[in-house]
This record gives C-alpha cells, structure tokens and sequence, in this order.
C-alpha cells in the first residue's frame, strides 16, 4: 500500500522528514518497505532555469545550427542551438551542465559542456518532449513570463515533489488502508491530534432526484447509505487532485472517479458513482442473482455470476458487482450529468468469495475483504459530495439514505493487569497504559483494581480478544522500549546439555541433506476442499482462519501431504522429476473446543533413485526407498522397540505404521493416486509423516566404541518359502531370539512372488551374517546354528526350506 507524505500531512502535523515518519510507522507495525521521491513531472525539472537569449548568430560550420549566448541569472553562457525557432531576446527553458533530462519517450541523458562544430556549448535550450513536458518537438519552449533569469523552471511549472511511501501491510490492519488510518497511528504513537476534514458545510439543495433504496440481503450488507447530485460537469480533474493520485500509484480518470478514488483513499471507505439516468425505474436494489447470470463490467468482459455474487441492481438488471467491480452500462461516462454516489458496508465473506471467484481485484474489494468502518459510510458520502460540488459543480439532489438495520457495535474486552504485565514482559504504569488506549480509540469503560473492561470501535476488526489489546499497548510503548537482560545466565550449572529441539532437528536434517534431500518450507494454511472432495478425517476438528485471506488459504492443515503435494506438482511441472524433499513443519487441530498444533516430519520421494549417468543405470524409487531412510532416521534417533503393521490410510494405496509402546511415531506409503491427480502429478509420490515431538522426547541415540574384531565374520544365505502375511519383521523377531549371540546382522537381497509358488505364499532370500568375538567360527558350529534357524522357521512361521 502507497502513501503520500504531502497527502498524510493533510491531517496530521508532521514537521518530520519522510525517513523519520517511516521509522515510526515501523515501529508502530507498519512496516515501511520503500521510500521514493515523486515529482509530476519525472526528475522534477531539477537542473533546469529560465534563462533569457542574449544574442543568436548563425554557426560558421553548420547552416542548421545556432550560436547564442544565454543569461541564466549572474552569468551568460554560450549555447549551440539546433532549433529553427529560437531568437534574441526569447525567454526559453535551459538546460545546465551537469543536468539529467527525461525525455518524453526514450532514456534519460545527461547534458555535458562540449564543442559542437568547433564552438563551445554550456549547456541546451530546450524542447517540450526533451523534458518530459510533452511530446512536442516543433521547436524549443518560448516562455511569456515575467520570473528573473535563473529562476528554476519547476517554479514556472508549478512541479510538485512528494515522496510515495511503500508499507508492507499485513492482512489484519484494514484500518490502516489510507492516509487517515495511518495518521492515526501517528497519533497514537506521537500523541498528536488528527485533522479530519469537515463535512459541516453538507446540505441538501434540492429534492428532484429521488432514487429508493432496498437491501434484500442484510446479512451481506448491513450498511448502505447514499445520496444523488445533479447537473454535474464530467472533466479533467484540477492539478492538485491528479498530483495527489499519481503521488501513490492511480491514474487519473476523470473529475468523479477520481474523487471516489481520492476519498477511498484518504479515509479507507470505497465509494461508487452511477450514472443516475441509467438506473433503470429509480431504484437501486441490493441483492444476489441467480447462477450463470451473464453481466457485463466495466472492462468489457462478460463473467457469469454465483449465486452468493451480491449485486447492486436497479428495478431490470445488475449494474455493480457489489464491493469488487462496476458494470459497463451504469458507468461515468463524458455526457454523464447526474450520478448517484454509494457508501456501503458489505460483508467481507461475501466480497472476498466473489473477488477469487472471478480474479479480481480493486482497491475496493482490497479493503471491503478486510473489513471496513461500518460508521465511516455517511461521513465518506458527505466529503465526496461536497469535493464534487466544488470540482464538478452540481447541486446535491437527495437525503442522504442510509440503510442500517442493526447498528454494527463496539466489543467489549475484559483486560487483566497481571497478563499485560506477562504478555508484554515489563510492568507499564495503568495510566501510561490508558492513555495509550486512549489515543488508539479505545476506551476505558469500566476498571477494578486487578484489571478494566475497554469498548474496541469496529473499524478495528483486528482487535477482539485481550491478547490483541496488549499487542496494542505493546506496538505503541514501543517494543524498543523493551528492555533486555544484559546477560543470559540461569541459577545452575547443568551437568548434562540441556536437550534443543532444533539442533535434534538440524541433526535429522544434516543426515536427509547428505542422502540427497532438499528442505522446503510451505505455508501452514490450506485448502479444505483437498480433504472434504476426498471424504478425508483427521484427528480433531480442521481450526479455520476468520479472517481468510482466500478459500485456498481457509484453515490450518491437518496434514503435511497437501501443502508438499504443491511443492512436487511445482517441480515436476518444470521438469524436475527426481525428487528428495523433506520439511520440519506444524499440524494443527480442534479437539473438544481445544486447539492443537503437533510438530511433524514430512518426507516426499518420487522419481528416479539417482540422476541418469553414463556408470550406473538409475532405478525409480520405490516403497522400500522411503522404508530405507524412515529406518534411517530411526537408528539416528536411537530408538528400540520399533513395531510396524500395514495399514489401510485414506492417503495412501497401500502404507504402513511405525509405532512405540502404543504411541505413533508416524506412517508412510504410496500416496493415493487420486490424491496426486488432484495436483496434475502423474508419476508415484511416495510420502513418511513422522511425529517429531515423540522422536525428540524418545530419543536416545548412543555411540558404543568397540574394538575391531580379532576374527573372521561368515556369510550363510537361506532361501524359504512363506505365507505372504508374514513380514520380514516376524523374520527377525524369530532369528534374534533364536541364536542372538552369533547372529550380526540379517539382510534380505530377494522377494519372490509368481507363478512358480503357490499365490498365497512368497519366498526370502536371506543372508545372515555370524561371528565370535572370541574365537574363529568353526563349520559345525554354523552348520548348528542353521539348523537351528531353519527348525524355528519350519516350527514357528510355517516355512518350506528351499535347498
């Protein structure tokens, strides 16, 4: 959002410069991204004087170009001129040494002494287009003014400097949408009083232009006032008016559009000016229109209307998209002579459903989205009148009608000393803390001794719960004047280093990195639809956002797939299809009017293993990939007692569950081809969610050193044919109770299932790896444990031997 420093000071004293307003704004959470010089004209004319030709001659070596010499106040200078029209005696625009031009078209230049021809030349007489003015190059400007030689031209031209000043606005301060609101927070920061125009002088003239007003939908408008003018002059806008636009970024229109914008701009309240003649029987109705309604706006586009689009209409047809976008027919047109001026309220649910629905976006929609002052709509009406009377002449034509059934109150907030105190880490004075309420609107009603009871106006849409109160006290004391320890100490010395949650997660991290993986990081809110579509349930209640900025953004997720499932279709999108990604990220839910947030790890694999590569052939990753670094993490994190079960997940084609003592430490799988067509993703996504809370607080990761063994391991392969319930889990299980002390290590390096095995069974190969750390295995001690193994599998878990 732009603001004016010249227009900000309409309503607030400010003897600061612009860099130091921007620091208190900042200060006060307004954060200033920008700060540029603006001039009406570009490069502001600086440079450029009134000078005075003293003398002209022909240049001896050229027949198109002059000599002249120029008084440019206290000294002549001798300029070669190539310009047809100039004389002696002339009064003319000069360019000195030194100065940047901007030409109408084309790049900026710099004019420099030199010899043109042989003859020196200190600077140039200039041409309309040559500075911006204009796009006239018949011949330089010959000025009829009595200003001295010298003078900047700037003066002449009446250029006005400003500077646009660029603040980040964040989504919940609506208020501060225009110069009064920021001026308010000057006020409330530099305790100075706000100047807000009068609108006394407002009255009636006349009652011949009647138009009856009727909201059918109060739910989605609760507040709409407006009034007619007639005899009105469509024109150029004066100067100032235009200088003030173009000071923050808006084109000018013409004299009424551009006093909406101007009004819009100055106190955050939208206005929309109809051409009252086209207001078909004399009456605005709001209401919603039937689905698939074809209505032409103003940009020429015919768009299809929701059945929850709020219309304004007159007793035919639409004419405005309510809050977002106005209609082609009703607009302000050249021959308009009579208009009708809206000031409303409008429901920001409603205004921002229709924005995304048809992708637009205006200053109107901007704020009405957010939330506007239901108390500003009259004033708002009042000031354009008056600015339009005076621009456009006219007479005003109407009472003022204002629709408001149910009057849109201030909240009342209990406020707790003791929490203020906690919130803000420092005890602030009550009566500091008051008067800073005071100077933000918000009043004191009511106060005990351990706290006061305070009345929120509703332009503040941010402020509802005592959390907010206390963010207010605190942006306004000044977080700098927050005082911090000089020093970090506690009151022991700690044996053991005290456990950092993310230093586990830097650690976690490093090993994905080293295997190939890259950290995202993506947005916490998402969409509803990918889980309500799908019929998808989650723990708790999904927490949704009041004041949403988009459906795609409306609650906190649940799960980390979504947000993820974005990143890979992004990726995969522009051809990057081998995919390692990972992200340490929150989930959050409602269970039994609690809410819950629980930290997660998210793993996303899809693609090829490894980049193709003239030495090995690359393979597609697969389920058994993802179980290779879920494992991984696993023996990081020193946990024993893993038990896994495959599972069927809403998410997932097929999945399964890790957990300890009864508690998930998370799931993975192949995500659901469904899902991933949601996204446009064609190839698997294989997808881990990990409980980080629990891998943290379980942990117990230990480096044993042992001495390199003294004696030979030996290797012994069995291949066996099983059930195909029986996992490679039960295996393990089985052998390492069966022989223990020998037994290293147990791998897996074939699974078969086919034709040449019944369907109901799968066969193992398995190698198993032996050693004595105390003597050389001998043959039969082997043979002996084989057997052993080969017994229990025949015993326990069914199997048929291959041999």
């Amino acid at each position: 959002m732009t603001i004016s420093y010249n227009w900000l000071k309409d309503y607030i004293n400010i003897p600061e410069s612009p860099e130091e307003i921007g620091q208190v704004l900042t200060g006060t959470g307004l954060e200033v991204e920008h700060i540029e010089q603006f001039s009406t004209v570009k490069g502001g004319l600086e440079g450029l004087v009134i000078g005075e030709v003293i003398t002209c001659s022909k240049h001896p070596n050229a027949d198109k170009l002059s000599i002249t010499t120029v008084d440019v106040g206290g000294k002549v200078l001798p300029i070669v001129c190539g310009a047809a029209n100039v004389r002696a005696g002339q009064k003319v625009i000069v360019a000195l040494p030194g100065t940047a031009l901007y030409p109408f078209e084309g790049e900026s230049f710099t004019i420099k002494s030199t010899k043109i021809r042989g003859e020196q030349s200190e600077g140039m007489i200039c041409a309309e287009d040559e500075i911006g003015l204009g796009d006239n190059h018949d011949g330089i400007i010959v000025l009829e003014t009595s200003l001295p030689n010298g003078t900047p031209a700037s003066v002449h031209y009446n250029i006005q400097t400003d500077y646009s000043i660029e603040i980040g606005l964040t989504p919940n301060r609506a208020d501060a949408a225009s110069h009064m609101g920021v001026a308010r927070d000057i006020k409330a920061a530099l305790n100075r009083e706000i100047l807000q125009p009068s609108v006394e002088a407002f009255s009636i003239d006349n009652h011949n232009l009647q138009i009856s007003l009727a909201v059918e939908n109060a739910a989605a408008c609760p507040r709409y006032s407006g009034l007619t003018l007639s005899g009105i002059t469509v024109a150029e806008s004066p100067t100032w008016l235009k200088n003030r636009l173009q000071a923050i970024g808006i084109a000018p229109i013409n004299n009424i559009v551009d006093i909406t914008n101007y009004v819009l701009h100055e106190t955050g309240q939208p206005l929309h000016a109809f051409d009252a003649d086209e207001i078909t029987g004399n009456k605005v109705i709001i209401k919603t229109l039937p689905q698939e309604t074809s209505f032409i706006t103003l940009d020429g586009k015919e768009r299809k209307l929701q059945a929850n689009d709020l219309m304004i209409c007159n007793a035919q047809e639409g004419m405005c998209i309510a809050g977002v976008f106005g209609g082609l027919k009703s607009g302000i047109t050249e021959k308009t002579k009579n208009i009708f001026l809206e000031s409303a309220y409008f429901s920001p649910d409603y205004i921002r459903k229709t924005s995304m629905h048809h992708a637009l976006k205006t200053d109107a929609s901007f704020r009405f989205e957010r939330g506007t002052d239901p108390n500003m709509t009259v004033y708002a009406l009042k000031r354009a009148a008056l600015l339009i009377k005076e621009i456009a002449g006219g007479v005003i034509s109407s009472e003022v009608v204002d629709e408001y059934p149910v009057e849109i109150k201030n909240r009342t907030i209990l406020v707790k000393d003791k929490n203020v105190n906690r919130l803000i880490g420092k005890a602030i004075p009550r009566q500091e803390v008051i008067e800073i309420l005071d100077r933000l609107d918000i009043k004191i009603i009511d106060s005990s001794d351990d706290g006061y009871t305070v009345s929120v106006p509703p332009y503040r849409v941010d402020v509802i719960q005592e959390a907010d109160i206390v963010e207010e006290i605190l942006r306004i004391y000044g977080f700098n004047n927050i005082e911090l320890k000089e020093s970090a100490g506690s009151d022991y010395i700690a044996e053991f280093p005290i456990n950092d949650i993310n230093k586990f997660k830097n650690t976690l991290g490093s090993l994905l990195v080293n295997n190939g993986f890259y950290e995202i990081w993506t947005n916490s809110l998402t969409n509803e639809a990918w889980q309500t579509k799908h019929k998808l349930t989650f723990k708790g209640e999904p927490v949704h956002i009041l004041n949403k900025l988009s459906e795609e953004q409306g609650v906190l997720r649940q799960t980390m797939l979504f947000t993820g499932l974005e990143v890979c279709a992004y990726n995969i999108n522009r051809k990057q299809k081998d995919l390692k990604l990972y992200e340490f990220g929150k989930i959050y839910f409602n269970e039994n009017g609690k809410y819950h947030e629980e930290e997660k790890l998210a793993l996303f694999l899809s693609g090829n293993t490894e980049t193709e590569n003239w030495q090995n052939k690359t393979a597609q990753v697969s389920f058994y990939s993802m179980a290779q670094f879920v494992y991984q993490l696993i023996e990081r994190v020193g946990l024993n007692g893993i038990k896994q079960q495959t599972i069927s997940d809403p998410l997932f084609d097929y999945s399964v569950r890790l957990s300890i003592s009864n508690q998930l430490v998370g799931k993975y799988g192949k995500v659901k081809t469904a899902l991933q067509k949601e996204f446009g993703i064609k190839q698997d996504i294989f997808y881990a969610e990990l409980n980080t809370h629990l891998l943290f607080n379980k942990a117990n990761p230990k480096l044993v050193v042992t001495e390199v063994p003294k004696y030979p391991e030996v290797r012994r392969d069995l291949s066996l044919v099983l059930d195909r319930n029986v996992s490679f889990e039960d295996v393990q299980k089985l052998v390492l109770s069966t022989e223990k002390r020998l037994i290293r290590e147990i791998i897996t390096f074939d699974v078969y299932e086919g034709d040449k095995i019944p369907q109901d069974k799968k066969a193992y190969a398995l190698g198993f790896t032996l050693l004595d750390e105390s003597k050389t295995l001998t043959d039969e001690e082997i043979d002996q444990t084989m057997q052993r193994l080969m017994m229990a599998f025949e015993q326990k878990l069914g199997a048929v031997i291959r041999k």
